[in-house]
């Protein structure tokens, strides 16, 4: 049986994070109180990622990572929009 895995998203510096961050939630139309709920972390944090403040955590970069994956082509538009070094 093959496996397929995601592709993990580039090692990046807060700014790039919060942007992909900041797009991904503006694509799925939501704001910041329900995107929060949606990855199961309070609202302040999800604020404290996009403006660059702080970065996910690992578990958190998982539900990102299956979110934009269930996006299909569009993720990779958000993900060279935020990391253009690596598209």
């Amino acid at each position: 049986m093959t496996l397929h895995r995601q592709p993990r998203l580039p090692i990046a510096k807060q700014p790039e994070i919060g942007r992909l961050v900041w797009n991904l939630r503006q694509e799925l139309n939501l704001t910041q109180e329900k995107f929060a709920a949606k990855l199961g972390v309070a609202f302040p944090t999800l604020n404290r990622w996009e403006k660059g403040r702080s970065t996910p955590s690992p578990l958190a970069m998982e539900k990102i990572e299956s979110l934009l994956h269930q996006l299909g082509d569009r993720s990779q538009v958000l993900l060279a929009e935020c990391f253009p070094e690596e598209s």
